[in-house]
């Protein structure tokens, strides 16, 4: 998990930032990217992409990242944006922004699976969160975070159980939309929500 944060410091590179998202596929709530540098001679070995731990040891972790870490940027964009210029374009964004919101610069960054273009010089992962334990300890970040988001969104909207399913679209989910029409919350632009707001209009 740590080969490519090696290669780079064996290069020179030593502020290396892991970047990754949370809450591309679901139908509501934002997206939340975050970008992390990890001080190495901690010990991170525990960590993992966030999808294969548990909730507990997801928030185990994101309080050890947060306490350990060299520096975090988070960043959270809403709904509105996300149906204005779509879900990858939104994605990108908030991973630009949680780069922006670091107190520390990076020097390079390894992202999860898109090309950001930014002005640093970057690497792109396929399944970076299962080969880097940089964008593993952001993806427990950008989940941590989004995970309690929608629990607080979860007591606004409570026919919905925004609780149980971070606004992804399972059977209940499905049922709920149904039973009760989208709330403000659920992205106008993805399916089913786009063809129930637009047979009512």
């Amino acid at each position: 998990m740590k080969e490519f944060e090696t290669n780079l410091n064996n290069k020179g590179v030593s502020l290396i930032a892991g970047i990754d998202e949370a809450g591309r596929g679901p139908v509501a709530g934002p997206v939340v990217a975050a970008s992390v540098i990890l001080d190495l001679t901690k010990d991170y070995s525990l960590v993992n992409d966030s999808k294969k731990l548990s909730k507990k040891k997801r928030e185990e972790l994101y309080d050890y990242i947060s306490k350990t870490a060299i520096s975090i940027g988070v960043s959270i964009i809403d709904i509105d944006i996300i149906d204005q210029i779509n879900i990858l374009e939104a994605t990108k964004l908030a991973m630009k922004e949680a780069v922006n919101n670091m107190d520390i610069k990076p020097e390079h960054l390894l992202i999860d699976a898109v090309k950001l273009n930014s002005n640093y010089s970057e690497t792109s992962i396929i399944k970076g969160d299962l080969k880097s334990v940089s964008i593993a300890a952001a993806s427990i970040i950008a989940k941590v975070t989004r995970d309690n988001l929608m629990e607080k969104y979860d007591l606004i909207y409570p026919n919905y159980g925004f609780k149980k399913h971070s606004g992804y679209l399972t059977k209940m989910h499905k049922e709920m939309i149904n039973l009760y029409g989208p709330c403000e919350i659920h992205r106008k632009s993805f399916e089913p929500i786009k063809s129930i707001v637009k047979f009512n209009k």
